[in-house]
């Protein structure tokens, strides 16, 4: 890979060059999905982490934002490049330049990219962090770019306002939300943060719920890596293991990240045993108070479907999290930006093929192993 500058012969002052650069400056970023930390953890699982420095002109004004580039093999001479939450805008561009230069900065970074790249990469999945709150507005990229077959990240979620105070924040939950959580506590639920040494609690809840719900997840060591992170030399961030009690028992469990000013509910499981009891609304009212100590002002619920579908296998998960207040915001997903044309053509079939076994399964009736 290049370890210079890459220029495009022209920029159209957006953006002025593209440096390779060492992971740890990534730890700038704004959001943890493009850290030096996520990186590094994503290379302990088949991915290789490249960073960048993307140099932006306007005006005579000149600011660099970093930019995480995750590299991953396809096949023997096949891989691919993944961007996410990337890449992140400089401030001197208005919301109103936003929406007029994104096909441009994104069209010019991926030519450079390519440059970049190795020459082995079937395209560029860009998954930017731009967003809108209106349900009825999608953000489109023009050719070459394509919408990927499958989205890595959710690009819709709920994120609650941490800056209000806390009367106001449970205010704005819906009443049986705020019930629900005052109730688990009534009823003798203790939430308390526990060490790394209890994430094989807290896998066990996820394994119980991935059965429950038909979700995939991954390996023990991806959940405990991700708590313990000694690993990693740079910034980190501050990532905690919660867990629900009730009576002796582990009823629910989740696991936030605290970065700066964003905190992000990153994983949850719970027990089929006392359900009526309520302790995940315990956990995500503790995690949101704990999150507002620690100086978040917003709390960021992590992925929900795109719209109140009851019908969607993710339904539940829509009415849990948008019971908590906060505002559903809706991402533009995953687009991609072929550079081998037709092995990319036919690796997105085989990836829509491999969705649409997926979603056949989840919407499967479940069987009754009694008979």
């Amino acid at each position: 890979m290049p370890h210079g500058s890459v220029r495009p012969p022209e920029n159209g002052g957006r953006i002025k060059s593209l440096k390779a650069a060492d992971l740890s400056v990534c730890d700038d970023a704004e959001s943890f999905l493009q850290s030096g930390f996520w990186g590094a953890f994503k290379a302990r699982y088949g991915w290789t982490p490249r960073a960048f420095v993307a140099e932006f002109e306007y005006n005579s004004e000149i600011e660099s934002k970093p930019l995480l580039v995750l590299y991953r093999r396809l096949a023997p001479a096949f891989s691919l490049a993944y961007i996410p939450w990337g890449p992140e805008l400089p401030s001197f561009f208005t919301n109103a330049d936003r929406e007029h230069i994104r096909d441009l900065v994104l069209g010019k970074l991926a030519e450079l990219l390519r440059k970049a790249l190795p020459k082995d990469t079937v395209f560029i999945r860009f998954d930017p962090p731009w967003y809108c709150t209106d349900d009825k507005v999608r953000f489109c990229l023009s050719p070459p770019f394509v919408r990927s077959s499958a989205d890595i990240q959710a690009p819709d979620t709920v994120i609650v306002d941490l800056s209000q105070p806390l009367e106001l924040i449970m205010e704005q939950m819906k009443p049986k939300w705020r019930y629900n959580a005052r109730l688990a506590i009534k009823k003798g639920v203790t939430v308390r943060r526990a060490g790394v040494e209890e994430s094989v609690v807290f896998y066990r809840l996820l394994e119980e719920t991935a059965a429950r719900d038909g979700i995939a997840i991954h390996g023990y060591n991806y959940y405990r890596d991700i708590l313990e992170s000694d690993w990693y030399m740079g910034a980190k961030p501050d990532i905690r293991l919660y867990l629900a009690e009730h009576e002796g028992e582990t009823l629910a469990g989740i696991v936030t990240l605290f970065r700066g000013p964003n905190a992000v509910y990153l994983y949850g499981a719970s027990s089929d045993k006392k359900r009526n009891i309520m302790a995940p609304y315990a956990l995500q009212l503790k995690a949101m108070e704990d999150a507002k100590e620690n100086g978040c002002v917003d709390y960021d619920l992590f992925g929900i479907p795109p719209d109140e579908n009851p019908s969607h296998p993710m339904a539940g998960l829509y009415r849990f999290k948008t019971g908590f207040g906060g505002v559903i915001v809706h991402r533009c997903g995953c687009w991609d930006y072929p550079c081998r044309s037709l092995v990319y053509r036919l690796f997105r079939k085989a990836e829509a093929l491999r969705k649409r076994i997926l979603h056949n399964k989840r919407h499967a009736p479940k069987t009754d192993s009694s008979q």
